[in-house]
């Protein structure tokens, strides 16, 4: 049974993602929390698996929720919503340590998909909405034109596990990244798990934001 805490100011939205939640049979709302301040009192006396955060609330928003959250040593893993073209705050909450991030008027069906995923300790951030995430935020990475450098924090990192940051950060999924380098998925499975062990990096979300950081990848290569 995965566990929800539901962190938004709306009651409207919250009323109706525990509806949803409710009606799985593998999904239990843990309780809600209407700010930032409750989001991390609640994730501290409730333990839940995952925190549905809002980005814009009140007292706190959810990018300092979720950093106050995951630097408590919470295990709780954090699903940001965003409406993404009102909310400039996404990225930072990946930063933050948010595990992903989600649409606002995603469809039911993504939502809980997002939620096992992030349970399960994957992403949940579709391809093509990472890129446009992080495009947004280019200013932010190295510049796009400037010779590429070898940053030391990708040092403990084999060629080819640079070769499969690579392709996650553009968006692979394991399917795609093993057809490309002709080796299983289970292979890319093995290669992912060893990127996120030596950097520290608790997903494939954090692997994007990572390689774009480091200027592995650049804003202006999709």
């Amino acid at each position: 049974m995965i566990s929800v805490l539901l962190a938004d100011d709306q009651p409207l939205l919250r009323t109706g993602f525990r509806m949803i939640l409710e009606a799985q049979p593998d999904m239990a709302v843990a309780g809600e929390a209407a700010d930032g301040e409750q989001a991390v009192a609640q994730a501290a006396a409730l333990a839940p698996d995952v925190v549905l955060m809002d980005v814009r609330m009140p007292h706190a928003d959810g990018i300092e929720a979720t950093r106050r959250i995951i630097a408590s040593g919470s295990a709780a893993r954090v699903l940001i919503l965003t409406t993404f073209d009102l909310d400039e705050y996404a990225f930072s909450g990946l930063r933050a340590g948010a595990s992903g991030f989600l649409l606002k008027d995603a469809p039911p069906e993504q939502l809980l998909a997002g939620i096992r995923a992030v349970a399960a300790g994957d992403a949940v951030v579709a391809p093509s909405v990472t890129r446009r995430l992080l495009d947004a935020y280019a200013h932010q990475f190295p510049d796009a034109h400037a010779p590429a450098t070898r940053d030391e924090r990708l040092s403990p990192l084999t060629e080819r596990e640079r070769e499969v940051l690579l392709a996650v950060a553009g968006g692979l999924s394991n399917a795609e990244i093993a057809e490309r380098l002709v080796v299983s998925e289970a292979t890319v499975k093995t290669h992912v798990g060893r990127i996120l062990a030596k950097l520290g990096l608790r997903d494939r979300v954090q692997a994007v934001v990572f390689a774009y950081e480091v200027g592995l990848v650049r804003a202006s290569q999709r």
